[in-house]
């Protein structure tokens, strides 16, 4: 077994009133940054887990987002890769 570091981004689902990412946007036009359209606001979490293959650790991580997370209704995940250290 080795140590894999696998790390997540989780934001909030296209569509879906993000009340910090429109805070932000807001802040950004009155600096000046008229081209914004949209701004996000998430989460990068990095999970440090044991497993047997840089695939057995995403996977575990994968089920680690869909029980806990992230919020399977409001929110998406994109798992970055898995490198062994």
């Amino acid at each position: 077994m080795s140590i894999f570091r696998v790390p997540v981004q989780i934001v909030p689902r296209k569509g879906l009133l993000d009340p910090q990412g429109t805070a932000v946007s807001s802040a950004l036009k009155t600096m000046g940054f008229n081209d914004i359209k949209d701004v996000y606001v998430g989460r990068y979490i990095v999970v440090r887990t044991e497993a047997t293959s840089a695939e057995a650790a995403k996977e575990s991580v994968k089920a680690m987002c869909e029980k806990l997370l992230a919020n399977p209704v409001t929110e998406d995940f994109v798992i970055e890769g898995a490198e062994a250290e």
